[in-house]
């Protein structure tokens, strides 16, 4: 039986398939769909959401080590928080089978950064295997599960954006039942201290030489013949990039173990064409091994190294050839960034924030990183999850050293919070900062689309579970100033930031109500008390102010011509920021 899977739910097919037994995530485009597809599984699979990268990875690793099939998966900003434990991992292997997947995200679709993950890989000197389809992202998490106990390392599997979301047909099959390997206490492997380190990495070095001749002899590296006057080496969706481009015109070799490099049966190739390409996403990974061998090649002087490629850049860049598209006027092509959904509960506090002077306003990964945008403008920063309240003490510090009059107000998210805002927190009241953070606890994990987290009460495999409770965790911290405000009414916003703004010590405002998409738990509805309708304009009343057009919303649009606002009944969901800030009460809520 066939399915049209993408490459993230072929993976998890994959990973069933394989017998894998455990498997840890923290929520991220482009890889999020990973764990919840492996999550169906409950018999046979444990998978859970780990409140950070680093924490997934070493709750794999454990299991790894213990005996089980195990996985790991992360975007690939998230294995620079998961970096640490990567690296050693590379240094102790494995005992049961184990692969660490990052989802680059080349575009930067939903991403702060661009990076490559491949040269994580060669720097932690473990495998690297890359699909090209979702049949492949289905067989090579087989593979990589045989490499990794063959070998005795962790496996990354790279995936890109593409990859993970694009779909096409994969072959269904059974699941093979593994038994745990057993575990043995195993000082001189595990046990990492610097003594042990030393001869692991003697070790390390003999495995990357093993790992390379394999590397020149697997199926999933292989030659295909066509006209040699042009021979394309290439992996990952960049593949199918050129194939679509030069077709029956040019000879490939594609990769799929992509580290160490098969150099040998590279340079085979290499002397079979004549002009000899190297066709990469992002950054020169395999190019600059092949160069550094002694083999000729072109790649990035042709290829550009930033965002996503196509087939219609490849086609330009190596071929000097240019699609026929249709053309049309650009000028009249409306914009159109995102914005925070209709009834978001960040939508008051950024509105209310936002008119504060002479303030700071370090922000952090999530939905909420949309209160900078116009017209709300109420953010300064955005570095990474949980730089929010570690950047605004820091400029705090100054701040205070200096005798400026500004204040810093630190914004987070729930989760990002729980990820890495907690450890932030407590060096904020460590070294006696002065800072307001404001925990946005929406309920879910918003961004990435609606994961639970530690404050939702529920696993990812939907068990009830202990409900973190921020107000605690912050007082346990050490804050001794902390209020839970409802975003949704704007005189308690004004009230609780005055209160903070006038204390003298670190302060916390907790933002809650749940996401204007989420559907309800039980929690939920015991704690949150909700009046269905929608908000309507007396077009009578209004006097085309554009107040309540400045709150940003999606469901507020405004006539030129007539020189009034209106609301749009399909998007509004009556939360009733608009009506607070019209001056003349032209709006109104209706179909209560």
């Amino acid at each position: 039986m066939k399915k049209l899977l993408t490459g993230n739910e072929a993976i998890a097919l994959g990973a069933y398939e394989a017998g894998i037994h455990y498997a840890a995530a923290y929520p991220g485009t482009p890889s999020t769909e990973i764990l919840e597809e492996l999550a169906v599984y409950k018999e046979e699979v444990i998978a859970e959401w780990a409140p950070n990268e680093k924490v997934a990875l070493e709750s794999a690793l454990g299991a790894s080590i213990f005996g089980a099939r195990s996985l790991a998966a992360m975007k690939h900003v998230g294995l620079n928080v998961a970096a640490d434990p990567f690296f050693t991992a590379g240094y102790t292997g494995v005992n049961g089978g184990m692969i660490l997947i990052t989802a680059d995200d080349p575009g930067l679709h939903s991403s702060q950064n661009e990076q490559d993950n491949r040269y994580y890989a060669k720097s932690a000197k473990v495998a690297m295997i890359e699909p090209s389809d979702s049949q492949e992202a289905k067989d090579m998490v087989k593979s990589a599960m045989e490499i990794s106990e063959g070998f005795d390392t962790l496996v990354l599997m790279r995936l890109t954006t593409r990859i993970c979301h694009s779909k096409s047909l994969v072959e269904v099959g059974e699941r093979k039942e593994v038994p745990l390997k057993p575990y043995e206490k195993n000082l001189m492997k595990y046990y990492v201290a610097p003594a042990v380190a030393k001869q692991l990495h003697v070790k390390v070095e003999e495995r990357l030489k093993r790992l390379e001749k394999f590397s020149n002899e697997t199926d999933l590296n292989y030659f295909e013949w066509n006209d040699k006057k042009i021979g394309v080496i290439s992996s990952g969706v960049a593949y199918q990039y050129a194939k679509e481009i030069f077709k029956d015109n040019a000879s490939y070799f594609k990769l799929g173990f992509s580290y160490p490099l098969p150099m040998e049966k590279i340079r085979k190739f290499a002397e079979e064409v004549e002009t000899l390409y190297v066709v990469e996403e992002l950054e020169p990974f395999m190019e600059e091994q092949i160069k550094a061998a002694g083999i000729h090649c072109m790649g990035k002087d042709k290829i550009p190294n930033i965002w996503e490629l196509n087939p219609e850049i490849v086609e330009k860049a190596l071929l000097d050839k240019e699609r026929e598209t249709i053309d049309y006027d650009k000028s009249i092509v409306v914009n159109r960034p995102p914005t925070l959904c209709a009834g978001c509960p960040h939508r008051g506090f950024f509105y209310e924030l936002s008119k504060r002077k002479n303030t700071i306003i370090s922000g952090d990964i999530g939905c909420y990183t949309l209160g900078g945008a116009e017209p709300l403008n109420a953010m300064d920063t955005t570095i990474c999850m949980g730089a929010s309240v570690s950047l605004g003490h820091g400029m705090e510090k100054l701040i205070d050293k200096y005798n400026d009059d500004k204040r810093v107000v630190s914004v987070i998210g729930d989760s990002t919070f729980f990820h890495s805002g907690m450890t932030s927190l407590l060096d904020v009241v460590y070294n006696n900062s002065n800072t307001i953070t404001c925990i946005l606890d929406n309920r879910v994990t918003g961004m990435t689309g609606h994961q639970d987290n530690p404050g939702t009460g529920y696993t990812l495999q939907g068990e009830s579970t202990k409900m973190a409770n921020i107000p605690e965790i912050v007082k346990a911290l050490g804050i001794e100033h902390v209020r839970t405000v409802n975003p949704l009414k704007l005189d308690e916003l004004k009230e609780t930031f005055d209160w903070a703004y006038n204390l003298d010590g670190p302060s916390v405002v907790i933002s809650r109500w749940p996401c204007a998409l989420k559907k309800l738990s039980e929690y939920d509805i015991e704690e949150f008390e909700y009046v269905p309708g929608v908000c309507k304009v007396d077009q009578d009343k209004c006097i085309g102010c554009k107040m309540c057009v400045n709150t940003g919303c999606p469901a507020i649009y405004f006539d030129k011509a007539a020189k009034k606002s209106s609301i749009d009944e399909t998007q509004c969901v009556g939360c009733e920021v608009c009506m607070q800030v019209c001056p003349v009460k032209a709006i109104s809520k209706v179909g209560e």
